[in-house]
């Protein structure tokens, strides 16, 4: 099947929430600093402040099924545009330690929803042998949404000299939100959730429109592996013919954390600055480190569907095993630091070119239909839970023993090789309900 403009289209705008979950990780990670002064905060206190958004995302993740199924993929992403935008103007504005922290929990929340539902609207318009180059899009757009976050703290450290530039940091969010808001008025819902809810026709119609080569035949698969019955659209999760998509879910959101990725990104000019450099400077390094992140996930994006999933996941965990392990002892010996920069890039390539791009399309994969928003959410909660303990620990290690958190990822990556060698399952090249019957949930 090829891809025509509508598909394109619809993609890229249910895509767009993953930048603004880039840029509020990258964003946030140039205040560290500024805001440890503005409101005189402790270790923990910084751990706080970045941790309050998490536990926002995590209720956000946990919560956007519900939405998700009653109101839809598309009209759920909008409701999560309306919560980020008024995290960016809140947090902008912000005139105390507790204002910024009830803004960055809403905006959280926004941010779990995009990183449930942009994915899931992107699986279920994709053709199965796009599917992983379309719904990587979604993590193209966290990426880039980083590189610019980092490169827009740079510029605004240099445009505004102090400690109140964190204002403008956290606010410039507001303009690419309103953008996704208004284009999200533009796609259509997506096809599967319009059977799920009987509005065939209008399934019909979308499939027409995204280029089915042979949209009644695909409407009739939809529509056997869902049973439009109102038992079906109350279908529970926790069923035992769910446990390995569950497994897998769980496993794999927990995992993307534990290697580190977000720990790193949202410190990272912490980290920066514990190996001697300064707060520009510390800018400066973030932007090499996003446009290698932006650059190997646009590269691992080409190769998905054809290398698969599960070697992907293989060949970084090698990579960031070692890249962690010699980063912990770097921090642990307190030498060669000009070599901290190298090998951070070196271990962003790695999970870029494995974990970053394989994340959200799996997760998008690997449950049916009739439970796809629980589960996907489901193995979303477990990554933002994992981040927010991370994100809350991490400062307070790194200040007493920075090599601890590395040696500790390190570790995890080489136990992720191992469960993904013996366990996990390819599901490159298959449609939504083939897979589920190989798996054997029909």
């Amino acid at each position: 099947m090829k891809l025509n403009a509508y598909l394109i289209r619809s993609t890229l705008v249910g895509a767009l929430g993953g930048l603004l979950f880039g840029f509020d990780i990258s964003a946030i990670a140039g205040t560290t600093r500024d805001l440890t002064r503005f409101f005189t905060l402790s270790s923990a206190q910084l751990g706080v402040t970045i941790t309050a958004s998490l536990i926002g995302t995590i209720l956000g993740a946990m919560l956007s099924g519900i939405p998700a199924q009653r109101l839809g993929r598309r009209d759920g992403l909008r409701l999560m545009a309306v919560l980020y935008l008024i995290c960016a103007v809140g947090s902008a504005v912000a005139w105390n330690w507790d204002a910024l922290l009830i803004f960055r929990f809403i905006g959280g929340m926004g941010i779990g929803g995009f990183s449930v539902l942009g994915p899931m609207y992107i699986a279920e318009i994709a053709p199965a042998e796009w599917r992983g180059r379309l719904v990587g899009t979604f993590q193209i757009n966290i990426v880039t949404g980083i590189l610019l976050g980092y490169t827009s703290d740079f510029a605004i450290a240099a445009l505004v000299p102090g400690d109140a530039d964190w204002h403008w940091k956290l606010g410039v969010a507001a303009i690419p939100t309103l953008l996704l808001l208004g284009l999200l008025f533009t796609i259509s819902r997506s096809p599967r959730w319009l059977a799920m809810r009987g509005h065939v026709e209008e399934a019909r119609n979308v499939l027409q429109r995204i280029g089915s080569p042979n949209a009644e035949a695909q409407l009739k698969e939809i529509i056997d592996s869902i049973h439009t019955d109102e038992t079906t659209r109350t279908e529970h999760l926790f069923k035992r013919k769910y446990a390995l998509p569950i497994f897998l879910a769980v496993t794999l959101g927990i995992f993307n954390q534990l290697s580190g990725i977000n720990a790193v990104l949202y410190y990272l000019n912490f980290i920066f600055t514990k190996a001697g450099f300064s707060n520009l400077s510390s800018d400066q390094q973030s932007i090499y480190v996003g446009l290698a992140n932006m650059l190997t996930t646009l590269v691992a994006m080409t190769v998905i569907d054809k290398i698969g999933r599960k070697t992907l996941l293989l060949v970084g965990a090698v990579g960031m095993t070692i890249c962690l392990g010699i980063i912990g002892v770097v921090f642990q010996t307190q030498s060669h630091q000009t070599a901290l920069l190298p090998l951070l890039i070196l271990y962003i390539i790695a999970f870029a070119f494995s974990q970053g791009a394989v994340v959200w399309v799996y997760l998008g994969e690997v449950f049916p239909t009739k439970v796809r928003s629980k589960g996907q959410s489901l193995g979303t909660t477990a990554n933002w839970l994992t981040t927010a303990l991370l994100a809350f620990v991490f400062p307070i290690l790194a200040v007493h023993h920075a090599a601890v958190p590395f040696y500790f990822f390190a570790a995890m990556m080489a136990l992720q090789f191992f469960v993904v060698l013996f366990i996990y399952p390819e599901t490159k090249g298959v449609s939504l309900e083939q897979l589920q019957h190989k798996m054997g949930i029909d």
